[in-house]
């Protein structure tokens, strides 16, 4: 049985088209041939929704294996397809964690099922310990293309620069959420008025910046495939910025709700609040659009970190780093808006997060759909993941999911 989508604007990288009939075979997306529909075909109405190929999400955690309680696969599929991705990659900071054939079999076994598509970033070194590296090569005989160490810089210089050495010979791509360790030491927000007036311990742009560039640096040496993850400040923008003209082969993303809050926002001390890389300043923020704007930028991800209660309801500077972003995801994307225009904000969904995979987009296989105007309120019957730390828990939003297809998978058709 086919699938028309009635009156939908599909979402490009350039532009919003028409509203037009589409038609899924089970297998692609295409225009309807007709406007008058065919027997067999399931119609769906979507005056008023935009479309777009199935977005892809280059960061989010599962607790499974080792931490069920904050996030199983199964949950994890749930709030993806409630933040609107058909695929995403998942980092390897499990217990235990991802870097051998055995945890990567485990996740591989229990997501195929699953709706979205997932892709396993398997850690560089053992145990994220910065020492013994594991055997990348090994595992790229089981899929693996992305290796990282997911929520840990990967501070080591050698093993950064032998990791991206390895690299080239499977055609990999190595991701790093860049920070020197010794100067984040101790910090819990960024460093500047507001943490000096709250007396909290801050984390200075510095940190972010000198890590970036000399990961540049190590790259100009070997080569290889880099991908910055959760870029925070406008220096280590400018530093990537830079390294793209050159044309070393370096990508970008950064966490969609760094976009929605800054500094000022902690002056509650929301341990919902309580993120790295830290919310910066308003100029920080401002950088990022321009990043967002110019290309600097390649995707934007979920950063979906959920925590469980009691860990978050303690004192801040007890209190783990991370946000639950994915039930939130559409929300945020549709408050960006007016800013950057939906053709942009879709760019870095879509085609931005494929390159950095290293993939084409080819076949229209994949399409998620979505209501802008839509009102819901996050709550315990409408979120789809375990966690709940989320400042915009008991709040009424604005943005939600309709209708979602994943190659030959599909949501909320039937509802």
């Amino acid at each position: 049985m086919s699938l028309r989508f009635q009156s939908l604007k599909i979402i490009t990288d350039k532009e919003i088209l028409p509203p037009a009939d589409y038609l899924y075979d089970g297998k692609t997306l295409q225009n309807a041939p007709s406007t008058h529909p065919g027997p067999d075909e399931t119609l769906l109405d979507c005056s008023g929704l935009l479309g777009s190929r199935g977005w892809t999400d280059l960061r989010c955690f599962s607790g499974e294996p080792g931490e069920e309680y904050r996030e199983t696969l199964e949950s994890l599929a749930k709030a993806l397809a409630q933040g609107g991705i058909t695929e995403a990659v998942i980092m390897p900071n499990t217990q235990p964690p991802l870097q051998s054939k055995n945890e990567v079999a485990y996740v591989q076994n229990h997501t195929s099922h699953l709706f979205p598509t997932f892709h396993i970033q398997a850690a560089v070194t053992r145990d994220f310990k910065g020492e013994g590296l594991t055997e990348m090569l090994d595992l790229n005989h089981y899929g693996i293309q992305v290796f990282g160490e997911g929520l840990v810089p990967l501070s080591h210089s050698d093993r950064l620069m032998k990791a991206l050495q390895y690299l080239q010979r499977i055609n990999g791509v190595l991701f790093d959420q860049s920070q020197d360790p010794m100067l984040a030491l101790f910090g819990q927000m960024h460093e500047g008025i507001v943490s000096t007036r709250l007396g909290l311990k801050g984390i200075p742009d510095l940190a972010e910046e000198v890590a970036v560039q000399k990961n540049l640096e190590i790259l100009r040496y070997t080569g290889g495939r880099l991908h910055f993850q959760t870029v925070s400040t406008r220096g280590a923008l400018q530093q990537i910025r830079q390294a793209k003209a050159e044309g070393l082969a370096v990508t970008a993303d950064i966490s969609i709700y760094q976009l929605l809050f800054t500094d000022e926002d902690l002056l509650e001390f929301d341990t919902c609040l309580k993120v790295m890389p830290p919310f910066r300043g308003k100029a920080q923020r401002e950088a990022l659009l321009e990043g967002l704007k110019d290309g600097t930028i390649d995707a934007l991800v979920s950063n979906h970190v959920p925590h469980d209660n009691d860990a978050k309801n303690m004192e801040f500077d007890l209190s783990p780093f991370g946000m639950s972003g994915l039930p939130t995801f559409v929300p945020a994307l549709v408050s960006l808006e007016e800013e950057l225009g939906y053709p942009l904000l879709i760019s870095k969904l879509c085609s931005g997060p494929q390159k950095v995979l290293g993939k084409e987009e080819t076949a229209w296989d994949t399409l998620t759909v979505f209501d802008p105007e839509a009102t819901w309120t996050l709550d315990h019957n409408s979120n789809a993941s375990l966690a709940e730390n989320s400042p915009f828990w008991g709040k009424e939003l604005k943005g939600k999911v309709k209708y979602l297809i994943n190659r030959e998978k599909t949501e909320g058709i039937h509802e």
